[in-house]
């Protein structure tokens, strides 16, 4: 059974011409525009919004007291999910890779004015992540509460609703829409898109969240559309992961750059900077062409560029003295 959405978002967000920005990858001024996903209105922002909005639902309709989730220390979806609690008046227990100490900046610092309770996994995969996040939903069902466990990036077929509802829109805001660009972390936000734009439409740039994303996208589209998703058919580049998801890496902060001084739009640089880099390569290899519409879908994550170390350094250096 699927419950309905619990309304978190700002929603239709806002679709902008980026004509310098187009200039600048070697596309024409009308052919890029920029699906502001980054203005969704809750706790900063993001794509994650949407995806909660379903998955919360479904907690709410259970009668969760408590929501808990996973993620790396400066997830964007953990910050959301402790955001979406507040409003919500429900308790939040975010799990996170690491340890503390490392920073108190970026999303950790939201995720801790928005009142979220933390409990630190230390250095593990994503099997050591979801025992540990079990291990805490069965402490919390020992006192009492009735946790919801909300899935890591809010991804799977129920969250993906959230993104099919995006490309829905789109298809709205720019007929003859082309291609739409976005990273691919935990893999709900791409597979929405494809549910609802096909998977010749939806270009995925690979961050390293996971070793096979094209197969969370599979595993997440399928269930939303008649349409046949393979990951042969999907469209993913795999050439921005550099040395890694935390990882700085030159064609990153030349993107993060390029947005800020062509359009005055920030990215961070995990997630949008990566996939902004993935459409300036898609562009020179000639996978995105001029006289095409497309789309570049602006997922948010702001506050993790304040944690990340190397991007505030470079950031900082791009100002010239007087």
């Amino acid at each position: 059974m699927t419950h309905p959405p619990v309304p978190l978002g700002t929603f239709p967000t806002p679709l902008e011409p980026a004509p310098r920005l187009a200039a600048a990858l070697g596309l024409g001024p009308e052919d890029l525009w920029v699906k502001r996903d980054d203005l969704t209105g809750l706790g900063g922002g993001g794509n994650k919004i949407r995806k909660l909005e379903w998955t919360v639902g479904a907690a709410l309709a259970e009668g969760a007291d408590t929501l808990v989730t996973t993620g790396a220390a400066q997830s964007n979806h953990a910050r959301l999910t402790a955001a979406a609690a507040a409003r919500l008046g429900l308790d939040v227990v975010l799990v996170l890779r690491g340890a503390p100490g490392a920073s108190r900046s970026g999303n950790l610092a939201l995720d801790g004015l928005f009142g979220a309770r933390l409990a630190w996994a230390g250095e593990v995969d994503q099997a050591g992540l979801d025992a540990a996040a079990a291990e805490v939903c069965a402490r919390l069902r020992a006192e009492g509460r009735r946790p919801a466990l909300i899935p890591f990036g809010g991804s799977g077929p129920l969250g993906a609703r959230g993104y099919a509802r995006c490309g829905e829109e789109l298809r709205a805001q720019l007929p003859g829409l082309r291609t739409a660009v976005v990273a691919l972390g935990s893999g709900g936000t791409m597979a929405g898109l494809v549910a609802a734009l096909g998977t010749g439409s939806v270009l995925g740039v690979d961050v390293g969240a996971l070793a096979d994303p094209a197969a969370a996208v599979v595993a997440f589209a399928a269930p939303l559309t008649s349409k046949e998703v393979t990951a042969e058919r999907l469209r993913v580049r795999r050439d921005q992961v550099g040395a890694g998801y935390a990882a700085l890496t030159v064609p990153v902060a030349e993107a993060l750059r390029l947005a800020a001084r062509t359009e005055g739009i920030v990215l961070d640089p995990t997630y949008t900077g990566r996939a902004l880099a993935g459409l300036a390569a898609a562009v020179r290899d000639g996978d995105v062409r001029p006289g095409e519409k497309t789309v570049f879908v602006h997922t948010g994550g702001l506050p993790g560029l304040f944690g990340h170390p190397a991007a505030v350094t470079a950031a900082e250096e791009g100002a010239g003295a007087y």
